[in-house]
């Protein structure tokens, strides 16, 4: 057997010493220029192979499901009696109920300030400016002046708002009357069933954000894999293709902001990385791909129209670093090469003079 079939077999061996950062010695020949690396031996390499120009991709793939983002609770400010439940899976705008407690409804409204007091004539601040808003964004209070005043115009907006909910038109809003969140969002679950008991200490429900996200779990030692930022593509039940980017980590029973802005909330239990994914469009999937579980690839590294060859068919060379057998008709010679990433079972090689087509030795079968 050649030296350099011995030394193939024994890199083969140590493939996993190949590595994306793999030797950087300089292209050089290791025979005489135009000498016959296997002169005086009746044949070359018993196997061959070319080289080719490819994009090499490194990556892992794990199960997914889908979920939504930046889910929270919604807790009753006051004490009372679910007359009517959240529904799950429901989408919920500006102006909409959430739930009714004690037959009243509770309303959806945007803004940043949550509801902490009640707002009536002579309140001031920036809980009554966002109402104001709210009640101009839905038609009520025609020429209201919007600031941070509750005054008899915000009063008139707000009996007008009520009686077209059907409810008492006191001009007030009750501390525990409307939800305050910064848009619409997705019912994620109705934590509190109809005539439950419900007050401060108790969820009633549990939104999310309406863009979706994918979570997936990966093993601890895949930490450079939840990068934010890193790639993903995710294949679907349906049999099509979506693109996303991890967002971020979450612990796994979280319910609340994780470390690099994902949130958690029932992801796979274990002690992995509880990764959050958001797609690059942001569209809804079709109903089959949201109960299905979605086969997920994370993207660590690619190369794109790279030269590359089979691992087994770099040799490792006597003098360090790593090489290939060149093949040209009966006559073989060594040259070094520079290698870089490696995936699925190949890697990529460089050098002056390698070329597409080029004809190399590898390892014995």
């Amino acid at each position: 057997m050649s030296s350099a079939r011995k030394r193939r077999r024994g890199l083969v061996a140590l493939a996993a010493a190949v590595t994306a950062t793999a030797a950087t010695a300089g292209v050089m020949l290791l025979t005489g220029p135009g000498e016959d690396a296997s002169a005086g031996k009746p044949k070359g390499p018993p196997t061959t192979t070319e080289i080719t120009r490819t994009d090499l991709v490194q990556s892992k793939t794990a199960d997914g499901r889908l979920d939504y983002a930046q889910r929270r609770a919604v807790k009753s400010p006051v004490e009372g009696t679910v007359t009517k439940a959240a529904e799950a899976g429901k989408t919920v705008s500006l102006g909409q109920r959430l739930y009714e407690r004690d037959a009243r409804p509770v309303t959806l409204l945007y803004g940043a300030t949550p509801m902490f007091r009640t707002m009536k004539a002579g309140a001031r601040g920036p809980d009554v400016l966002q109402l104001e808003r709210n009640l101009r964004d839905l038609g009520f209070g025609a020429g209201l002046y919007v600031d941070v005043r509750f005054d008899e115009a915000t009063k008139a907006a707000v009996k007008q708002w009520q009686k077209s909910l059907d409810m008492t038109s006191n001009g007030e809003v009750g501390q525990g009357d409307v939800v305050f969140q910064r848009g619409p969002v997705r019912v994620v679950s109705a934590d509190a069933a109809l005539a439950d008991s419900v007050g401060p200490d108790s969820k009633v429900l549990t939104v999310a954000s309406t863009k979706p996200v994918v979570r997936a779990e990966l093993d601890a030692a895949d930490g450079a894999l939840a990068a934010k930022g890193t790639k993903v593509e995710i294949a679907l039940p349906s049999g099509g293709t979506r693109r996303g980017k991890v967002s971020g980590v979450a612990a796994p029973e979280d319910s609340g902001p994780a470390e690099g802005g994902a949130a958690g909330g029932g992801g796979p239990s274990g002690d992995g990385l509880h990764v959050e994914i958001t797609l690059d469009d942001g569209a809804e999937l079709q109903e089959k791909d949201r109960q299905g579980t979605l086969s997920v690839k994370f993207v660590s590294e690619s190369r794109k129209n790279v030269l590359t060859v089979p691992v087994e068919a770099v040799v490792a060379l006597r003098e360090g670093g790593y090489g290939l057998e060149l093949v040209q008709g009966s006559r073989t010679h060594m040259v070094a090469v520079e290698t870089g990433l490696t995936a699925d079972g190949r890697i990529e090689v460089s050098g002056a003079g390698l070329a597409e087509g080029m004809k190399v030795g590898a390892a014995e079968q």
